[in-house]
């Protein structure tokens, strides 16, 4: 079938809502190998935590898979009933969602929901449960494994929760774990704690991860590719180096700009991207990123770019790659 652990081609995926159909995905296609973490970049709306559920036929309705291909570990994801999603969620591949609070259950306590996850996908008798549940409290730095399993998700702190979130994703060993914005109610410094247990780990288990984010301060130093998307389209895909170093899509320029650096000189004012993101009920014929775009030519409203490779893995689709070209027959 595929020789990487996840490989998604051409996907298109739709919300048919009363207002119309939304198309959240449009034609996106990457892939993961084992033990390699991919970074998916873009602002809320773009698209990017939709291609994971999907992934794990999560897709909320009235969402539908119209075209594409999604292949997990050699199988197709597409044939797939739910019977067979319940054997592989939580086995093969976890999630880390957003916000730990909604995600555990307030009226279960931590060891109770830490052992759910190890009594459906193994054999294990309950001492060894409880065994592998003080074990994985113990392996994402929570103090007292013992005292915290009797403890409701209310009696912890947020870097706490999201710790307890991280044990229970890990609870059965996965292939792929998905972290969909892990650190987005944390502060600081728990970001940075969070991010280097997910790094240890995934030296340790081999496991690859896909790191769904809209912060690229957060995929700089733990992803091996990055996959910048808006409005439910890939715009630019490379090597972390490539994206940070060798931006050639606007729109990752933009995202670019409105980072603090540590080494911009006194008073430099970060540079905002202009406007909203597009309506995906009514997209454009065109680029999506064209009406923010302060590069925008004519073409860019009517076309949407072809993909231009930079090397066997840094592409791109943006009319301004293809300038050079269009010199003399288009006016911006």
């Amino acid at each position: 079938m595929s020789e990487y652990l996840v490989n998604i081609e051409h996907e298109r995926l739709s919300f048919f809502t009363p207002a119309g159909e939304v198309k959240a995905l449009n034609d996106v296609s990457f892939h993961i190998s084992e033990g390699e973490v991919l970074g998916i970049v873009g602002e809320s709306g773009s698209g990017k935590s939709v291609t994971a559920y999907s992934l794990m036929g999560l897709t909320a309705h009235p969402g539908k898979l119209l075209g594409g291909t999604l292949d997990f570990n050699g199988r197709r994801v597409n044939d797939m009933k739910e019977k067979e999603f319940r054997k592989m969620r939580g086995n093969e591949v976890s999630i880390i969602f957003q916000d730990p609070m909604t995600s555990l259950n307030p009226v279960y306590t931590i060891g109770n929901q830490i052992r759910e996850a190890l009594k459906l996908h193994t054999d294990k008798n309950k001492a060894e449960r409880q065994a592998r549940a003080i074990e994985l409290l113990d392996l994402v730095g929570i103090n007292e494994p013992q005292k915290r399993l009797k403890q409701y998700p209310h009696e912890l702190s947020g870097g706490m929760r999201q710790r307890v979130m991280i044990a229970i994703a890990l609870a059965c060993e996965p292939k792929l774990l998905i972290a969909d914005e892990p650190t987005t109610a944390l502060d600081v410094t728990i970001q940075a704690q969070i991010l280097e247990l997910m790094m240890e780990l995934k030296d340790k288990l081999g496991m690859a991860i896909m790191m769904i984010t809209h912060d690229l301060g957060v995929v700089a130093s733990m992803c091996d590719h990055i996959a910048v998307m808006y409005a439910g389209n890939i715009v630019e895909y490379g090597t972390t180096d490539d994206i940070f170093y060798d931006p050639k899509h606007e729109y990752t320029k933009g995202l670019l700009r409105s980072i603090p650096r540590m080494d911009s000189r006194e008073h430099e004012r970060l540079i905002p991207i202009e406007g909203t993101p597009v309506d995906l009920l009514n997209p454009p014929k065109g680029c999506p990123f064209a009406s923010r775009c302060d590069s925008c030519m004519q073409i860019c409203l009517r076309e949407k770019a072809p993909v231009t490779y930079f090397g066997d893995i840094h592409y791109t689709s943006c009319w301004m790659n293809q300038k050079a070209e269009l010199e003399g027959g288009e006016e911006k």
